[in-house]
Formats: C-alpha cells, structure tokens, sequence
C-alpha cells in the first residue's frame, strides 16, 4: 500500500471521531463536515514525519478549525443549530462505550446552552468533558494556559448542568485571601505575600504581558511574591468566568487580567492575560469595595 492509500485509510478511521467532536463544538452537522474536510486537506498539505499520533493531530487539527469557525460566526453574530432527532445526536467515536452513554446524556437542550459559550469555553469543555483531553493540551490549542482552560472548563460545565457560578462559601474565602493579596503587595510586605502563596506557587504571563510588563515565567514563592512586591496599586478582586481573580483597568477598559488558582487557602498559580483577542472573551465583574 502506496503512502497516500495508508493516509486515506487512517483518515477514513477517524472521520467518525472527528465528526463528533466537530459536531459537539458547532451544533451543525454541515459546518461538521466542512472542518473534517478540511482537517483532511491540511493533512495531505502538512510534513507529517514528526507525527507519532495521527488520531491526537488531526483531533488538535480539527479542534483549531471549529475555534476559528466558531470566532468567525461570533463576529457574524450568527449562531446555527441543527435539530436533529435525539437519537441521532452522537456519534460512535473511538471509544463504542462512552459514545452509547453520550447518547443518553448529549441532547438538544445541551447543544442549546453550548451555543451560549463563548468559543474558548466551548472548545475546552467539549474537548476535555467529552473526549478527554488533557487541560494542557487543550491550552495549546486555544492558547490559553492550562489553569486558565480548566476554568474556562468548569465555568463551561456548570453552566450546561445549571449549576450557580460559584459556590458561595468558596467565593468568600477566596475573595478574602485575593483582597489580603492585594493589600500586600501595595504595601511591599513580603512576609505577607508568601504567607498567601503556596510553596510551589507559578507565574505565567501570556506573550502580552511579558512583553509589555517585563514579566516573566516565575517559579517558586520566594520569586513570585518578590515579583509582586509593590506592583498591584490598581489591581481589583473580580469574578473571572466565574472564579475570584484579579483585574486591572485603564480608563475603565480591561487591560489585564490575573487568572488565580488555589490550593487550600493559598494561591498556588498566578495566569497573566493581557492579549485583547483573550481579554474580549473573558467575562468579569468586580466586586464592590
């Protein structure tokens, strides 16, 4: 067998995979078809020797392909469902078991409320709740970090079950230690800081704000709270998707946001985004002081 013989083959053993997950991010089984079809010509125009797993690429492949579909139809203001019979709502993908029980559970009133994401939620939910990807990758993807695609994720996942945005006890404890957060690093205190940080705590700006802050990757709680000594003066605690976080505006526009992950009554991840493509999908709400 020929190269582009084995190509189509292997492409022909995914098509349904790669249906379902197109379908699953674009509630249209023609717009489904478009991005399968052209996830095959970007295969047959792509170097593939550095390929191990085809099925992971064009998964990745296609997955690009909705979000610029997606982005596209957000600028159109146009939002296409297709209603088709329940029953035929999912389709068999790698895994017979789990795409049977999607088919209980993956129904119209569910692609309705995924048409209400934003494209970014959309994709890392459908990817990681539906077929498992890891958040890292998923990251790549949208280009995200992975802490701020898992809560692009969960914001995403509650939405779809109907749970509330954040439990209450959780919003309160974190906003207190966000606001401590704050208050020590305008007043330069140090031993604060690293009182709020986890041991392990990181720092990643997006390409933005390492460009324009001068920031950069940070590991560890020494260097992230030296790092914060002293820098926060318009920093706000808000809800970011859903979650306590950190924000600064200019003028009374968003300029950065600062994605905040915790691990028990520490902050153990710091995400900063300042790319306007990102902050224009990122839904906030300062809270009053």
């Amino acid at each position: 067998m020929n190269e582009k013989n084995w190509l189509a083959d292997e492409f022909e053993a995914n098509r349904t995979h790669l249906r379902a997950v197109a379908f699953r991010m674009l509630g249209s089984r023609t717009e489904a078809e478009d991005a399968v079809q052209e996830a095959w010509l970007r295969l047959t125009r792509s170097d593939r020797s550095g390929v191990d797993n085809l099925a992971g690429w064009l998964t990745t492949v296609v997955a690009r392909i909705c979000l610029d579909m997606l982005r596209s139809r957000k600028t159109r203001r146009e939002e296409p469902l297709e209603l088709p019979a329940h029953g035929a709502i999912a389709d068999i993908a790698s895994n017979p078991e789990r795409e049977a029980a999607f088919a209980d559970s993956v129904g119209i009133a569910v692609l309705v409320v995924l048409q209400t994401l934003s494209p970014a939620e959309r994709v890392a939910f459908v990817l990681h709740d539906m077929f498992d990807l890891p958040f890292e990758e998923i990251a790549t993807i949208i280009g995200r970090s992975a802490a701020a695609t898992r809560q692009l994720a969960s914001r995403a996942r509650r939405r779809v079950s109907g749970q509330p945005e954040t439990p209450e006890v959780d919003q309160v404890r974190k906003r207190s230690i966000a606001e401590a957060f704050i208050a020590a690093s305008r007043n330069g205190d140090l031993e604060g800081l690293i009182a709020l940080l986890a041991p392990d705590a990181v720092f990643r700006p997006d390409a933005t704000a390492a460009r324009t802050g001068g920031v950069v990757l940070l590991r560890g709680v020494d260097a992230v709270a030296k790092m914060f000594k002293g820098r926060a003066q318009s920093a706000e605690v808000a809800l970011v998707d859903g979650e306590v976080g950190l924000i600064i505006r200019v003028q009374g526009e968003l300029r950065v946001v600062l994605s905040l992950s915790f691990h028990g009554d520490r902050i153990s991840a710091i995400d900063a985004i300042a790319d306007a493509d990102h902050l224009s999908e990122i839904g906030y709400s300062a809270f009053e002081s």
